[in-house]
């Protein structure tokens, strides 16, 4: 067809590819990865108020959302093999390009995806349900894009304590159609840290925080889309979750109200540093 793009290659990348099933022990040495190079509207940011709200759903339901292309990055419970998916808020600051000056960006965003694996690369990715973006921005990804973005007014009140490194508060309230979300975190007295179906700590902070990669189905054409993201191992710290209300999840039917309230894990950080390599490829069909 014209006018399609190949999607992103890997060894351009340098990319890890996933080894081979079932769960392996996963370690940041061999995932991090240099940094591309930047050029032309490639977008450097700093991700304010970071979290990671991951829950695990129903495989079965999760695959009939996800395209055949891709296998489910799922671990196995008690004998029952579970899905993974998150909602990742965060103030998007400093949002500009990364080869030429150009104005900074402050923005509400939260991402929905699903953990997955690439099954013509063998590596590991996201798969994006959607994003709420409070920006004026939002047409440049929804329209010209084609990315499944949508409207939100998102509204942080977050308190950090003395060290300026662990939350006393985290609430976020986000007015969107079909997105509403309240979410109320916090890492003061918090419970140890568990990561059901990983065999480590390490597997899971590489699992669940490293994919560099995520795909969506494009608005319009219903093609599938990619693009690259890169960030250094993030510096993420175990949470404590208060209360959660993801509209779309309850909607989607992966994670009810009542599930919510019990994730699977929750990581943050006050702030990062990620490279955005935009635009978005449009992939060949298959």
């Amino acid at each position: 067809m014209r006018n399609v793009t190949r999607g992103p290659d890997p060894a351009e990348y340098n990319a890890a590819p996933v080894a081979s099933r079932p769960w392996q022990t996963l370690r940041f040495k061999d995932h991090l990865v240099p940094r591309p190079p930047v050029s032309g509207i490639n977008a450097r940011c700093r991700l304010q108020h970071f979290a990671i709200v991951s829950y695990l759903v129903d495989t079965d339901q999760l695959r009939r959302l996800v395209p055949p292309r891709f296998m489910l990055d799922s671990v196995t419970i008690d004998g029952q093999e579970r899905g993974l998916v998150s909602a990742v808020p965060f103030v998007n600051v400093d949002f500009t390009l990364a080869a030429y000056p150009f104005p900074r960006l402050r923005m509400g965003q939260t991402d929905y995806r699903a953990y997955i694996i690439d099954r013509l690369t063998g590596e590991r990715a996201v798969w994006f349900f959607g994003t709420t973006l409070d920006s004026w921005a939002l047409p440049l990804p929804r329209h010209l894009w084609q990315q499944p973005w949508h409207s939100g007014r998102l509204r942080f009140d977050c308190q950090l304590d003395a060290s300026g490194s662990r939350y006393q508060r985290y609430h976020l309230h986000t007015a969107s159609a079909g997105a509403s979300v309240e979410l109320s975190l916090t890492q003061q007295n918090a419970p140890p840290a568990r990561y059901p179906g990983f065999p480590d700590e390490e597997t899971a902070r590489v699992c669940l925080t490293h994919p560099l990669v995520g795909f969506f189905h494009r608005r319009r054409d219903g093609h599938l889309g990619a693009y690259r993201v890169w960030h250094d191992q993030l510096r993420v710290e175990p949470g404590h979750l208060l209360n959660a209300r993801f509209e779309l999840f309850a909607r989607m039917g992966l994670v009810s109200i009542a599930e919510q309230q019990y994730p699977h894990s929750v990581w943050m950080q006050p702030i990062n540093d990620f490279t955005v390599y935009l635009p978005p490829t449009r992939l060949e069909p298959e």
